[in-house]
């Protein structure tokens, strides 16, 4: 009989407080986790990813391994690629917010890899030992790798068009093509096309360790969370985007994507969700803060402590301004900068990080100024999605001068505009211009301005032209959830069809959105696939479909191959000229070489935009300023009305450049696109589209 060696002991000395997390060196691993209630520590260590057994246990005492609340101990001879894990004992008194279990298994919230080869999400929700199901974390050393000289990239926020992807979903369809699909090796290999189309950033839908097993079935398929909006650990990368992640391999993947990304020219921002984790309500799991320090990392109900204050929508709500959480937040985004090269992030639900204690907005709330000012961050780009669940809506005054916000006010109006409805004229140039009604009052500009049409919450572009209700039978939730409120319009039938006249429009209207969205002052960002028509069948929440319903299909690309060319030609056109890419308001008195302001505004009649008239539909201007001394003319009408007038500053000239998003003549400079000899001063712009005429 063959008897397996026993495993080493690992000698272990006293340790440090910080930093937090497990950090190797030369001679073993430093281990420091927080919490002020908690009686005893065991650090659990564990050979393999799916290992049932602790290879060593180790108690943390007190009194040698405990400085204040910082529970720290050093294990010697200890290498990356060992497992782990913690049991941490306490008060369990729920009225009081106190909910240790010395039995449950617990990750480290600071850990650099998280794995759930095991783990079971109803075992976690019950009290007692766990040990068989349970998630673990992994010791990654961050200082083994060669980053080749790369850094961040620090591009100016008004040059920076955002293109928002989920890095899974990107590539998970067959029709992608690529090696290793779901991962972030597979968005490595589909940079060429994000090179080719020409957008400088790409912002990822949740990377952190998420919980993606199923939620339920329908039709007897499963629903998972695919988003990924219920963080479990903020410092590991998913272990579903990475090839290996049995081995620890997730630091050393997202490196790779971002370096490569990085020799693109190309960006990389993180959708972070530091407003609640995956632990959920008094009946969601315990696998990190809630037997670590429960009363200190969320809000609870002030008048019973056993349930938590729901800020925002999903059962909890991280304390983000207690001083702990505030240093964990903080010391996570310079983790992602420094160690990670990531260029910058956007906050989920960003107005949760301005309550305070007792819920209510702070003028000053400390994480969000720490960030704001923080040396460190100075050059990363913060953008705040600036509302909560709770109904705390901050767009135009979410705390501090430089953080960037997802612009509502800007998806709305511009969406009403383009519907047709009437009397927006005056809001849409407010929009065009850069939001000055939103954000110049603070001493803001344009580039605080995040203008969007669609993102991955609601209808996809193409779903917005195609559908006038929501179609989300498929979540499983007798479709009542998503909005209700969509500002689309379906031009005459519900979903796909063959009629080509309705298709035919449906594209114009994609055209007018791309060209508005392109032309305006703030910073663009477009939703993964809006450029090839990427449908959802008309679904507005597909949080729960990791399926055909969110993937990319890139087989849209041969099949609306002139889109796509729109798309690509109006986003350099808007890369080449500066005019577009300036980070102040367009004003009407700035004027060119040639006395021509830098924006005028025109109506059916020249120089009479109707912001008066509650009926208009259509709004004309003229913007000056452009590289090689172009003019730009801007005709949308959204209602069957012809502009007559002579064009502005064209009537004494002969030849143009034009482009009309009725028909296929993009522009690309200097070649801007097709030539057209315009014999009358009066143009008849159609209805539902917009001409824009460049003249030199």
């Amino acid at each position: 009989m063959i008897v397996a060696a026993p495993m080493p002991t690992y000698p272990i000395k006293k340790g440090r407080s910080h930093p937090l997390g497990a950090i190797v060196e030369r001679d073993g691993v430093n281990f420091s986790i927080f919490s002020e209630h908690a009686t005893s520590v065991e650090l659990l260590l564990f050979k393999q990813h799916d290992g049932l057994e602790p290879i060593q246990i180790i108690p943390l005492d007190p009194n040698s391994n405990k400085t204040f609340h910082f529970w720290h101990v050093y294990v010697q001879g200890l290498k990356p690629g060992v497992f782990y894990a913690y049991r941490i004992d306490g008060p369990m008194d729920l009225k009081a917010g106190y909910r240790f279990d010395r039995q449950k298994i617990l990750i480290d919230p600071y850990a650099r890899g998280t794995i759930k080869t095991l783990w079971n999400r109803a075992d976690a929700c019950q009290p007692g030992n766990n040990l068989a199901t349970s998630l673990r974390s992994v010791v990654i050393d961050t200082s083994d790798y060669d980053w080749e000289g790369d850094l961040p990239l620090n591009r100016a926020m008004s040059e920076t068009i955002i293109y928002e992807v989920h890095v899974r979903g990107f590539t998970l369809s067959p029709t992608s093509g690529v090696e290793r699909p779901g991962t972030f090796a597979g968005l490595i290999e589909k940079i060429p096309f994000l090179q080719k189309l020409g957008i400088t950033a790409v912002e990822l839908l949740p990377i952190f360790e998420f919980d993606d097993t199923e939620i339920g079935y329908i039709d007897d398929k499963p629903l998972k969370n695919y988003w990924g909006y219920s963080p479990m650990c903020f410092f590991s990368p998913h272990s579903h985007c990475c090839n290996e992640p049995e081995i620890g391999c997730h630091v050393r993947e997202f490196r790779d994507m971002v370096k490569a990304l990085h020799r693109a020219g190309i960006e990389v921002i993180l959708d972070v969700v530091f407003n609640h984790t995956d632990e959920g309500n008094h009946q969601g799991p315990t696998f990190s803060f809630k037997g670590i320090d429960n009363s200190v990392y969320y809000y609870l109900t002030p008048d019973d402590k056993e349930h938590y204050a729901d800020y925002t929508g999903c059962g909890n709500t991280l304390n983000c301004n207690h001083p702990v959480t505030q240093k964990m937040i903080v010391e996570c985004l310079h983790y992602w900068v420094k160690e990670m090269h990531v260029d910058g992030f956007r906050f989920d639900e960003a107005s949760v990080l301005s309550r305070g204690e007792d819920g209510s907005p702070m003028k000053y709330p400390p994480v969000v100024w720490q960030v704001e000012l923080d040396e460190t961050l100075a050059d990363t780009k913060m953008i705040a999605e600036a509302w909560d669940a709770a109904g705390l809506y901050q767009v135009g005054y979410f705390p501090g001068y430089r953080w960037a916000e997802w612009n509502g006010r800007y998806r709305d109006d511009i969406r009403r505009f383009v519907k047709g409805e009437s009397g927006l004229v005056g809001a849409v140039a407010s929009r065009i211009t850069g939001s000055a009604d939103l954000y110049q009052w603070r001493g803001h500009s344009p580039i605080n301005s995040i203008n969007f049409i669609t993102c991955h919450d609601g209808f996809t572009l193409n779903d917005l032209v195609s559908y006038d209700h929501k179609h989300n039978q498929a979540n499983g939730e007798q479709n009542r959830d998503g909005a209700d409120e969509n500002l689309s319009w379906n031009h005459g039938i519900e979903g796909e069809t063959d009629n080509s006249e309705i298709e035919l429009l449906r594209e114009r209207q994609i055209k007018n959105f791309a060209t508005i969205l392109l032309l305006s002052r703030g910073v663009p960002m477009i939703l993964a696939g809006d450029e090839i028509r990427r449908t959802q069948k008309g679904n507005n929440n597909a949080y729960c479909q990791d399926n055909e319903i969110s993937w990319f299909d890139w087989t849209l690309l041969q099949k609306n191959h002139h889109l796509l060319r729109f798309w690509r030609q109006m986003i350099q056109f808007r890369k080449y000229h500066s005019t577009l890419q300036s980070p102040h308001y367009f004003s009407g008195n700035e004027m060119n070489e040639r006395g021509l302001a830098d924006i005028s505004w025109h109506g059916c009649q020249l120089n009479s935009p109707g912001w008066d008239n509650p009926q208009s539909r259509v709004l004309a201007f003229t913007l000056g300023g452009f590289n090689g001394a172009l003019d730009l003319h801007v005709m949308a009408n959204m209602y069957h009305e012809t502009l007559g007038f002579e064009i502005p500053s064209l009537h004494d000239r002969q030849w143009y450049k034009a482009v009309d998003t009725a028909l296929e003549a993009p522009l690309d400079f200097p070649e801007i696109g097709q030539e057209s000899l315009i014999k009358d001063s009066v143009y008849p712009v159609t209805g539902r589209s917009i001409c824009v005429f460049i003249s030199k």
